[in-house]
């Protein structure tokens, strides 16, 4: 009996399958990897993404990545009912091996992890269950095409299609989970927009020290530091339009101010950075806000900046 020669349409079909099933696994294991690292935060990671990308990126790959692979099985699946010979094509018993294999390894290097880790006294409840996500969505990777390869799937039509909504079910809730997190996609906004605005008062706050370093006098209003010839620009509000509130305070002192939508952390890349002196000591260069208006107050340290004319005679 002649072997069934595979077309280009099969050819492409089961690479676009397997190309998608890899995106929506890898996805879906990064998706509650990032679920864990927000609900057990490592003391270490001293930067945390304010927008979540990574979890948006995964929730935004599912979406998309694995209604195709459904989509593309579905499609081959249909093509073997009409034509059960195109079960022995070489394109598909090598995209089966090929997964198996890849979802063992898998499987293997995550028992080594583990026993590692194990062994040196590392292990964390994050680590752990990062293990146990990778072991269960490989483990059920592998067994689940093992059976496709021994033909059990095509023997079991009404196990097939319930493992798919099995699996589809898990991946919906996985998704849903991550609007828990994130807020709707208006309430992203709005934190991007906060997010925005401390940018704004930060680029602000370091053009007034500047120009008291280099003139010993802040500015009057926030236009006595539009400079043409250094390109220097005064954002604004970015949902208002409308220009910052600035106000000096005393011969060191200023305040500026926004309208937040949210209570937020500020600047989260950012690390602390001395500015102004109060009571005792430095005063870190906090960000922290309220929803509302908000004030902060500055107060610069001549030690720390001096005027640029006495940096100039040292």
């Amino acid at each position: 009996m002649d072997r069934p020669k595979v077309t280009p349409k099969d050819f492409f079909l089961w690479a676009g399958a397997m190309i998608a099933l890899y995106g929506s696994a890898i996805s879906f294991i990064a998706l509650l990897f990032e679920y864990i690292n927000n609900q057990f935060p490592d003391p270490l990671d001293y930067y945390v993404d304010p927008y979540s990308g990574a979890i948006r990126f995964a929730m935004a790959s599912l979406i998309v990545l694995v209604p195709v692979t459904i989509l593309l099985m579905r499609f081959i699946r249909s093509d073997i009912v009409r034509e059960p010979m195109k079960s022995e094509l070489w394109v598909r018993r090598w995209a089966l091996v090929l997964t198996v294999f890849v979802a063992g390894a898998a499987v293997v290097g995550d028992l080594i992890t583990l026993i590692n880790y194990f062994l040196g006294g590392d292990l964390t409840t994050r680590f752990i269950l990062k293990v146990i996500v990778l072991l269960v969505v490989a483990g059920a990777i592998f067994f689940h095409f093992l059976a496709d390869l021994r033909g059990y799937w095509s023997a079991n039509p009404e196990r097939a299609k319930m493992a798919g909504l099995a699996a589809g079910a898990i991946v919906l809730i996985a998704i849903a989970s991550g609007f828990f997190i994130l807020g709707s996609p208006a309430e992203v906004r709005l934190v991007r927009l906060d997010a925005q605005k401390v940018s704004d008062l930060q680029n602000i706050q370091w053009q007034i020290v500047n120009y008291w370093q280099q003139k010993e006098n802040l500015p009057a209003s926030l236009d006595e530091l539009r400079d043409p010839l250094s390109g220097a620009i005064i954002p604004v509000d970015p949902q208002s339009g409308e220009s910052y509130v600035y106000e000096v305070t005393d011969t060191l002192s200023f305040k500026l101010c926004a309208t937040f939508n949210k209570e937020g952390v500020g600047d989260i890349y950012a690390a602390p950075r001395p500015v102004a002196v109060e009571g005792k000591g430095i005063e870190g260069d906090s960000w922290q806000h309220g929803a509302g208006e908000v004030c902060f107050d500055r107060t610069i340290d001549p030690e720390r900046y001096p005027p640029f004319g006495k940096q100039m005679l040292r």
